[in-house]
């Protein structure tokens, strides 16, 4: 499995945001998630499941979140695994992030991508050979990233 892009879990939640202060970073979002070369990890998956049938934000219904992480599973999804705990707990240790960014980390290292795209991370920060990138730093056609 490889891909160029790991997608992190903020950029799932916008796209399925109704929000309407979400509504120009919901319309990037969607964008991104249709290009080829996105990948996603099974952390990513259990995050948005949890984001989007609970409280804090989408509040979709159960079928509605199942069938969008079953359209997704068309790309390259990274299961969890013991050599992606022990990576994760390396990077943790070398970039003092938390153990859940060192996992995206990790996991998109594993899956070959050369960005993260990522609102929580710090945009433009080399992690061991994956740069993270916000998608929503500024959504003027200049400095967005490529669709």
């Amino acid at each position: 499995m490889t891909a160029e892009f790991f997608i992190d879990t903020n950029v799932l939640i916008y796209a399925g945001s109704n929000a309407a202060d979400d509504r120009p970073k919901r319309d990037l979002a969607r964008a991104v998630l249709s290009r080829p070369g996105i990948a996603f990890s099974a952390q990513v998956f259990q995050e948005f499941y949890s984001v989007a049938v609970g409280k804090q934000r989408l509040l979709m219904s159960h079928e509605d979140a199942v069938a969008v992480l079953n359209a997704l599973a068309a790309f390259p999804v990274l299961p969890i695994s013991r050599e992606l705990v022990l990576t994760a707990v390396e990077l943790k240790t070398k970039f003092g992030i938390s153990y859940w960014d060192a996992a995206i980390v990790a996991a998109a290292q594993s899956l070959g991508c050369r960005t993260i795209l990522s609102e929580d991370l710090n945009d433009g920060q080399d992690y061991g050979g994956v740069r993270v990138s916000n998608p929503f730093a500024s959504l003027t056609a200049s400095s967005a990233i490529p669709l």
